[in-house]
């Protein structure tokens, strides 16, 4: 039996997926008894030190896992339950962690995208039967702004590099924490739960070192969601935004079926846009909570789910904050929450007042969850102007694609309700507002180059990945492998995603990893064959 420690942020639906998927019972821990009578005791935690902190203490929970963890009892700690286990972190200055292990918890302060998201690898600095039946070659998903530095170097595991090198594992006795996610990690990550459920006394890893570990650039799937004219929930692609095909929806697929696929084929993170914009009230949406809970079962990467990630008020006069809202989506499996029009709404009464209110959609769930768990979406299109003085409120960059009449200017509108309607910002400024308000990862999508297979706009692209700091995903317009190089070789983006040549099957995933394989850091994974689970196996990913 594991007991999980669930204090209430992030999503620990996948945790428990991962650990039922690999044949173990798991219990929620419910009371601090159940946390010192836990024989396995499984602590995943995402968000803000200092709210985790307080959560542990107003329920009693941080004196029992202090207990439970002084006795040096079987413990796996993931991401902020790696980092509670230290002294302080810089995130919450003044507020004291468990104080387990002696040391801190520091930020980047690197000249690379923060957070540091992605897949990357880890340096095995000693030996411990976590890591057994892993070749050290393998690729875990990583997501955190801050990292912890122990005192005493005996205690760490692995090491990762990302402008400088981290401690990504620790291990002190039966206390394991890991600050990449191996519920998100694929088949490797998979087999490190496995070990922590049931030590192999097969072959262990001991002071791997590989050289410098690489961020890999990650492919993205994107599934677009909406009814279709009969009422079910379907996967469809529109050209420059329209969904209809002879006047019915296009049905490229059920969205269950569609993420499974695509994480088979070695999709780094799979992204639902639902599209039909929950025009009345998400949290009754219960076709598209059920539609993530049955994708966390299978899909062991990051999930991420956009649509009405905003406040509501029901017809009862009920009144639901966009935290409220988003927090459905956590506990039914999704990692991020992806919003779009209602950044636009934000950025705009923003540059009216200038203050930052505590109350918008991006600030509430970002203070909570932490910024990672916050995409903006934006749907840009060009505006070709003249002279730069015709825009002069708006980024306006010279461009190397004349407009209709010869113009050599334009800037990038940012659009709402499904690109129907223009507003007067632009998408540099609002991803800069965005970032500013605690946004940690841009999707820049493109009106223009939607559904046209000519290609990433990457002047758009560099336009707004040098005026943020955080991780940016290219969208729209891949049509070809080479594609997926060029916006790579071109811009500093972390991933791109596509959504039809994948639904078609006109480029799959495992061709464009294979085109960008020697050419791009990538996530290794078998060409057209399944990824191998250590469910029944050792996993092969990596053979």
């Amino acid at each position: 039996m594991i007991t999980l420690l669930d204090y209430g942020a992030g999503n620990v639906r996948s945790v428990i997926n991962a650990l039922e998927t690999l044949g173990a019972a798991v219990r929620v821990a419910a009371s601090p008894d159940d946390i010192l009578t836990a024989e396995k005791l499984v602590f995943p935690g995402v968000g803000n030190f200092g709210s985790m902190m307080r959560v542990l203490h107003e329920r009693g929970y941080a004196e029992a896992l202090t207990a439970y963890l002084k006795a040096d009892r079987p413990f796996l700690g993931i991401c902020l339950g790696l980092q509670a286990l230290f002294d302080s972190s810089e995130e919450a200055p003044g507020i004291r962690g468990l104080g387990i292990i002696p040391g801190s918890v520091r930020r980047f302060d690197i000249d690379l995208s923060v957070p540091h998201m992605g897949w990357n690898g880890v340096n095995i600095t000693r030996d411990s039967p976590v890591f057994a039946g892993l070749t050290g070659r393998e690729k875990f998903y990583f997501v955190h702004s801050y990292y912890v530095a122990p005192d005493d170097r005996d205690c760490v595991l692995t090491t990762t590099d990302y402008g400088c090198e981290f401690v990504s594992a620790i291990q002190k006795g039966n206390i394991v924490a890991t600050q990449f996610h191996p519920e998100k990690s694929g088949a490797a990550g998979l087999g490190v739960l496995k070990n922590f459920l049931t030590p192999s006394s097969g072959a262990r890893l001991s002071r791997l070192k590989m050289g410098k570990t690489l961020l890999a650039k990650r492919i993205i799937a994107c599934l677009d969601v909406r009814a279709d004219d009969e009422g079910n929930l379907v996967v469809t692609k529109g050209d420059q935004y329209d969904v209809r095909e002879n006047g019915m929806v296009r049905n490229l697929g059920a969205p269950v079926d569609l993420a499974r696929r695509y994480y088979e084929e070695g999709a780094d993170e799979i992204t639902f846009l639902n599209i039909t914009g929950f025009r009345d009230f998400p949290l009754e949406d219960l076709p598209m909570l059920a539609v993530l809970k049955e994708t966390s079962r299978h899909v062991f990467v990051p999930l991420t789910i956009g649509g009405g990630i905003r406040e509501y008020t029901d017809a009862a006069g009920r009144f639901y904050s966009a935290l409220e809202t988003a927090d459905q989506y956590f506990r039914s499996g999704a990692d991020k929450v992806s919003i779009g029009s209602d950044a636009v709404k934000i950025v705009e009464n923003y540059l009216k007042t200038g203050v930052k209110t505590g109350d918008s959609a991006i600030e509430q769930i970002s203070k909570v969850y932490g910024n990672q768990a916050v995409v903006i979406s934006i749907d840009p299109r060009r505006v070709y102007v003249s002279r730069p003085s015709d825009a002069a409120d708006q980024h306006v960059i010279e461009t190397g694609e004349p407009g209709p009449a010869g113009e050599r200017y334009c800037w990038f509108q940012c659009t709402v309700k499904g690109g129907r309607e223009g507003r007067p910002v632009d998408a540099v400024t609002l991803s800069r507002i965005c970032q500013e308000l605690g946004a940690g990862e841009i999707l820049l999508n493109s009106i223009d180059r939607d559904g046209t297979h000519a290609g990433f706009d990457i002047e758009m692209i560099r336009a707004v990945s040098e005026a943020v700091s955080i991780p940016l995903i290219a969208s729209s317009g891949a049509g070809s492998v080479e594609h997926f190089l060029e916006v790579f070789e071109k811009t500093n983006v972390e991933a791109a995603l596509a959504a039809g040549i994948f639904h078609r099957n006109e480029v799959p995933i495992a061709a464009v990893k294979a085109f960008l394989e020697g050419k791009a850091e990538v996530r290794a994974t078998y060409i057209g064959k399944k990824e191998s689970h250590p469910i029944n196996s050792q996993s092969k990913e990596f053979a």
